[in-house]
């Protein structure tokens, strides 16, 4: 590690996100890839998880917040790229300058968005959401033959081009659950509406990570992959990542602490939740609720330790959590995994959420601004033999 990451880092394989791009277009060849890269890269790194994404044929990025999207733009993005959480007041201009696709759920975004455009003296981009279902953003049907005539009067008027139709489902993660089918129809219906309005977009879109791999009837001509490009399964009933064949790229690793022998019957962290059984040496590692490490995992979180998975001995700290090694020896500096792709016999990710009870989004995309990113290539790895961080590695 280098000096910026002795304490903790979490390493991310890019050839990993290039790999999963590949695999997730795989399942989808009639559509254009969306990868989603909100929320820092769902942990991960944005920038650079774009750069690896486009790399492996991604058309599009997406991203929830308007200045998530500007700084994609600022780091030299000129792609296709689409933004869809706004709020009235939202910095549409900005937008509207960089080419950013902006999402619409109603009539007042409309308006202000198509205000936005005047003022720029050029057409923006619109993506109209309806609500299929989700319950959350997005138009509703009875309010959509409203929206559609509205944005197609602003688009013959010059102010706008409706570039696509899009909506998100509540349940693709369930296989079976009957809501798939009833969003489905809805979106078919929506589209036929658009239509009947004069609306060509350019892309429809409904199917996330999970749709995209067990849904082919929701491809249409644009899948978003979101967890999938970081190689993490949306849930269980959908498979592992290595059922799916992704792979994680995210590697959260920590150097111990400390490490000492203790007696029998000694309190472990607050509230002594864990008492040691016996004589045994207790490991401390450097990570806590501040970097993301979950205080549900308290007496349940996986880490592998001199060889062996460990589990978290009594609670969470702030910054630090114990381990018990039992008869086992180990050394300050020695490293401690807490997820990583499973090929050390390491836990994963997905592993960490269910000692949680959370999901795997959770678990990495908590992971915090304490925490360096360190960008590793494995792809270059394979080819040279050496396990090099990337030129400005770490974030």
């Amino acid at each position: 590690m280098n000096e910026t990451a002795k304490r903790a880092r979490a390493a991310i394989d890019l050839a990993a996100v290039r790999s999963n791009v590949r695999a997730l277009r795989g399942r989808a060849p009639g559509a254009e890839l969306m990868a989603v890269v909100k929320s820092d890269g769902y942990g991960h790194g944005a920038v650079r998880c774009a750069r690896a994404a486009r790399e492996a044929g991604a058309g599009w990025l997406g991203t929830a917040l308007p200045e998530e999207a500007f700084a994609l733009r600022a780091a030299g993005d000129t792609g296709r790229l689409m933004c869809w959480l706004w709020t009235p007041g939202g910095p549409w201009g900005r937008a509207v300058e960089q080419d950013v696709d902006v999402s619409v759920s109603g009539l007042w975004a409309l308006r202000e968005v198509a205000d936005a455009a005047r003022g720029c003296g050029r057409p923006a981009r619109v993506q109209l959401k309806v609500d299929t279902g989700l319950g959350r953003n997005g138009c509703q049907p009875a309010d959509w033959a409203e929206l559609t005539s509205a944005a197609r009067a602003a688009e013959a008027a010059g102010v706008l081009k409706v570039t696509g139709v899009w909506s998100h489902f509540a349940c693709a993660d369930e296989p079976g659950h009957p809501s798939i089918a009833a969003q489905l129809a809805e979106f078919h219906r929506a589209l036929a509406v658009a239509e009947a309005a004069g609306l060509r977009p350019e892309v429809r879109h409904i199917a996330n990570t999970p749709a995209l791999l067990t849904l082919p009837e929701a491809h249409f001509d644009l899948v978003r992959a979101g967890i999938g490009i970081y190689g993490i399964s949306p849930a269980p009933e959908v498979g592992t990542s290595q059922d799916l064949g992704l792979r994680p790229a995210m590697t959260l690793e920590a150097s111990l602490a400390s490490v000492k022998r203790v007696p029998g019957g000694h309190g472990v962290s607050y509230g002594h939740r864990y008492t040691t059984p016996g004589e045994t040496t207790l490991a401390l590692v450097p990570l806590g609720y501040a970097d993301g490490i979950p205080r549900h995992a308290s007496g349940t979180g996986p880490v592998l330790v001199a060889g062996k998975w460990r589990t978290v001995a009594g609670r969470v700290a702030m910054d630090q959590f114990v381990v018990d090694l039992g008869g086992d020896e180990a050394a300050a500096g020695e490293p401690a995994v807490l997820f990583g792709p499973g090929d050390r016999g390491e836990p994963t990710a997905e592993d960490w959420a269910v000692a949680a009870g959370t999901i795997g989004y959770e678990i990495v995309t908590r992971i915090g601004s304490r925490v360096p990113r360190v960008y590793v290539d494995s792809e270059v790895r394979s080819r040279t033999g050496e396990d090099t961080a990337l030129t400005g590695g770490v974030a």
